[in-house]
This record gives structure tokens, sequence and C-alpha cells, in this order.
């Protein structure tokens, strides 16, 4: 079991490097192209992506019961991702990247939050370490004139509703196929995407072609693979241990902005940056003495 964590962990590290740099794909994608066909494009890539390996794993065990059920999870699940997918990408068309990945992180609180409201345990460390990535948030995403947009206001819709996403993926993959449920979450998500893009923005082709580096890299990586990561990573870690490590999302966003976008990173900021990592290590070295410990008793 301890090792299965350590790889969910491991897995949630590398779709938050993934995510951090899709911030700047997302804002170079939009420069083309409106929020909504970019997400319609970007999810239904990443459900082509993943329909060999849903078939290669596919379960032949599932009755029709078992089947609806799961159906409805992922619409759930999809519909929740439209709605936290869209606001991000809406609010990054008025605001920084570092903003939107300070106001993102932001779920980092929101999760523990509304764990208790729904009576989970929540680890105690979880508060100084959250505290410690919110303070690195701030120092690496805040400027001293920082003033509340249009669009920091839609991002921090999306922190909230990626709080929820992250607490339904906590507590779906433990029923059913996580490689089937991230499928389906994207098929519903890609599908409700391109419906509202049809309806209020305008599709040029020439346009779509243009954005085609940071379309493929939102499809593949972001979507087909980073989502991927999360869903299964999620399955054997604790939804308030997994949001603060995907948190770290920030750290990389800045650090793309810096190598791809030529942003600056000031000393403040590196600060900021060292805070993250110190509230993501805090949480790992909790676990890792909270197995060994309940691995003693067991011996015993």
């Amino acid at each position: 079991m301890k090792n299965k964590r350590l790889l969910s962990s491991i897995l949630l590290v590398l779709a938050a490097i993934i995510w951090g740099f899709a911030f700047v794909a997302q804002k170079v994608g939009m420069e083309f192209i409106g929020p909504f066909l970019y997400n319609g494009i970007r999810f239904i890539i990443g459900s082509l992506i993943l329909v060999p390996v849903v078939i290669v794993f596919k379960s032949n065990h599932d009755n029709s019961a078992n089947q609806n059920k799961n159906y409805l999870f992922g619409l759930i699940l999809g519909i929740v991702l439209f709605f936290a997918s869209s606001s991000q990408q809406i609010g990054m068309i008025n605001t920084t990247a570092g903003n939107a990945g300070f106001i993102t992180g932001l779920y980092v609180i929101f999760v523990p939050i509304f764990g208790i409201m729904l009576k989970q345990f929540v680890p105690k460390v979880i508060w100084p370490a959250a505290s410690l990535a919110i303070a690195g948030f701030y120092l690496l995403s805040v400027k001293k004139d920082f003033t509340i947009s249009d669009g920091d206001i839609w991002v921090f819709l999306s922190a909230i509703l990626w709080a929820i996403h992250v607490l339904l993926i906590g507590h779906l993959t433990k029923q059913i196929n996580p490689i089937t449920l991230a499928l389906q979450q994207f098929l519903v998500c890609g599908t409700l995407s391109f419906f509202t893009a049809f309806l209020f923005e305008e599709i040029n082709f020439n346009s779509i072609i243009l954005a085609w580096i940071p379309l493929l890299y939102g499809g593949i990586l972001s979507v087909g693979v980073a989502f991927t990561l999360q869903v299964v990573g999620q399955k054997h870690i604790h939804p308030s241990s997994a949001s603060l490590i995907l948190s770290a999302e920030s750290l990389f966003a800045a650090i793309g902005g810096w190598l791809l976008l030529n942003e600056q990173m000031s000393l403040r900021a590196i600060f900021g940056c060292a805070l993250i990592l110190t509230g993501i290590i805090l949480v790992q070295v909790y676990q890792y003495y909270s197995y060994k410990k309940l691995s003693l008793k067991k011996i015993i």
C-alpha cells in the first residue's frame, strides 16, 4: 500500500508539471481561438488518446447496472470539469498567467474545507502545509498592484469548481475504472465545450491551424496524459494531500512563463517557489512516517 501511495504521489507531481506548462499553452492558444473552442478541441483530442487505452484495459465483468452507474458518474464529473475548465479559460483572457496560477491554487484550501463539510478525515498537517503553499502562491504570482479584475473573478470561481472536481474524483475512482472515468468526463466536457463554442464564438478553420501547437499540447499532454494521471493517482491518496501536490502547477506555470514567454522571476517569486515546495515535502514526509508507523503496528 505504501508503494502504491508513493507511485500515486509521483503521478500527481507529473500532472502538476504538465498543467503548469499548460498555462502557457492556454494563453498562447487564445490568441487565435476562443476559450470554448480551445477546450472543445483539446478535450476531444484527449478523449481520442484514451480510447485505445480503455479498450485494452476494459473490464469484461461489468453488468449493465454497473455500466449505467459508470455512465452517470462520467456525466456528473464531465459537467463539473466543463464548468471548471471554462471558468479558468474565460478568466485567462483578462488576467495574467501568474495571477491565474495563484488564484487557481486556492483550491488547495477549498478541498479540505469542503472535506470537513462532507465529514471526511483531514490530516492536521494539511493546514500548515496548505498555509505555506498559499503564502508561496502569493509571493510567486501576486504583484504589488494586484487588483480584482473580471478575469480574476472567473478564475476564482474555477478554483472552487476544481476543488469539487478533486473531491469527486477521490470518491468515484474507488468505485469504477479510473481510465474509463477519465474518458467519459473528457467526452462530456469536450461535447459541451463544442456546443457552447458554436453558440457564442466564431469558428474559423485558419485560426485553428494557427493554434495547432497549443491545441496539441493541451489535448495530448494536459488532457490525455495529465488528467488521466490525476484520476489514477488519486485512487490511493487522500484528496487534501492530492490537491496540495497538484498545487505545484503554479510553480511550473511560473517556470514555463520564464522559459517560453520570457517572463522574469524575482527573488520574491523564487522564495514563493521554495514555500510551495516546503508545503509539498511536509505532506510527503508526514505520509511516509504515518505509513511506516502503520506498517510497524501490523508487524507487532
